[in-house]
């Protein structure tokens, strides 16, 4: 489904009894709403009302041209959420989509009940735009495409046997980093880059759990760690032998600290 928000479509899913309370599911960069799909039955065989967010530039919604920082997809979910008259949700994020929460929880936590989030940071990650964004910018620009950073991306986002345990699962991932569109990549990296909010987290009054794989190279233990340690009362889960998608790669486990997570704030 798609809604108009601030001139762009942007495409959501939402299932589940509408009485229930609501999971919101947002995505890391180069990937889109698929890639919480193992955990929307337990989800919902527990009683929850799923709502998937795909960002702009991903899945179904368009990047639009401009650049834009973290607040504005922050606002893009608020927006989703006005149009669909819901006041407040229970918010998990990967990657940029906990950039995201983090971001939510400071401009609009009042319509947070609980924060989840996953291999993520409080910062612009390592390397910045002259050694980690520039040159893969480069690469999509000359490419026209986000294909040439897909082989790599999958390297950093899961563990070397995970291809032969779930080949089909592997080549669907892949896949959707290689149809992310370039604009949408280049707009999520820039949001990354210009992202700093670290001295903002102890006003977060939200009850948090952060999750980490003990593996993910893209957004180290240390950054997850440092969230957990900023912001009041907030929780800490390392994954063993795990990269950036442990939701994914050990769906069983994954969906068991979420489940939990989310009865204990009920």
């Amino acid at each position: 489904m798609l809604v108009n928000i601030g001139g762009r479509d942007l495409r959501y899913d939402i299932i589940g009894d509408e009485a229930a309370p609501v999971v919101c599911l947002a995505h890391a960069l180069s990937s889109d709403s698929g890639i919480w799909a193992e955990q929307v039955p337990p989800l919902l065989a527990q009683g929850w009302r799923v709502l998937r967010l795909d960002m702009r530039g991903h899945g179904g919604s368009e990047a639009g041209p401009e650049d834009y920082a973290m607040e504005a997809l922050a606002n893009d979910v608020a927006g989703i959420l006005d149009f669909l008259k819901i006041p407040q949700v229970h918010f998990v994020g990967l990657s940029i989509g906990g950039m995201i929460g983090q971001t939510f929880a400071l401009e609009h936590g009042d319509r947070l009940l609980s924060l989840m989030l996953c291999g993520t940071a409080p910062a612009a990650l390592d390397g910045g735009m002259a050694q980690l964004w520039a040159p893969r910018f480069e690469a999509i620009a000359a490419a026209g495409s986000v294909a040439p950073l897909a082989d790599t991306t999958m390297v950093r986002w899961f563990t070397e046997d995970f291809q032969t345990r779930r080949p089909d699962r592997w080549r669907q991932v892949h896949q959707t980093i290689c149809r992310t569109t370039p604009a949408g990549y280049r707009g999520g990296g820039i949001a990354i880059d210009t992202f700093d909010i670290v001295d903002r987290l102890p006003s977060i009054r939200t009850p948090t759990l952060v999750v980490c794989g003990d593996g993910d190279t893209g957004t180290p233990p240390a950054g997850n760690r440092k969230i957990a340690d900023l912001i009041p009362g907030a929780r800490y889960i390392e994954l063993k032998n795990a990269r950036h998608i442990p939701m994914v790669e050990y769906p069983e486990q994954f969906s068991r600290i979420l489940i939990e997570w989310l009865a204990a704030n009920r």
